[in-house]
């Protein structure tokens, strides 16, 4: 017997639910349900979906302010190439890529990990790339109030690589901007300090 033992805490009564849907679905599409391969596949499909999707139940903005503090830095901070895997709200199809940010501080700054952590609650959404550079934007805008924030998202979509126009090396960019930000200089040091590798 083994010893081995992974905890995942789901709802259990969501579990079952969206676990018989994804049952009727795998049937509807010709496969075997009872095989010894697809036969545990709903509850994973179930526990993956709810894991994916967990950004609906954080607060991003209270994720910001456990870790907020007093400091009279008024540079630059930059955050670059953030891991990011989310859901395409069209297709439930993975989108993923890189999230660069960047804020300069009025009177606060926030704890690095912190940065990091908001991508994943609004990628842990459905969503399309374009409002989720507007969510981590205007998140960060507004619970820290600095006087200025950037965010660049470069990432990839199945939905156009696996299916439609099966365009397998098509990067998509987006990108959002506030504050000095706004102004040519401070977003082309931006620009230049995320294309720049510094190591």
């Amino acid at each position: 017997m083994s010893s081995y033992h992974f905890f995942e805490e789901f709802d259990q009564e969501v579990t079952d639910s969206i676990r018989n849907k994804y049952r009727d679905i795998i049937s509807e599409l010709g496969e075997d349900v009872d095989r010894e391969g697809i036969l545990k596949t709903p509850e994973r499909a179930s526990k993956a979906m709810q894991f994916l999707t967990s950004g609906y139940c954080q607060d991003p903005s209270e994720i910001l302010k456990s870790a907020m503090f007093a400091e009279d830095y008024h540079d630059m901070v930059v955050v670059k190439d953030i891991e990011l895997y989310s859901l395409c709200e069209h297709h439930i199809l993975p989108f993923f890529g890189k999230a660069h940010i960047a804020y300069i501080p009025d009177g606060n700054i926030v704890g690095l990990s912190k940065l990091p952590r908001i991508v994943d609650v609004f990628a842990r959404r459905l969503q399309v790339q374009e409002r989720l550079t507007h969510d981590i934007l205007e998140c960060i805008n507004n619970t820290l109030k600095p006087k200025g924030v950037a965010v660049v998202i470069e990432a990839s979509h199945l939905c156009m690589m696996m299916r439609g126009v099966q365009k397998q090396k098509s990067v998509t960019t987006t990108s959002g901007f506030r504050g000095q930000f706004e102004k040519i200089e401070t977003r082309s040091e931006f620009l230049k300090l995320i294309s720049t590798n510094l190591a």
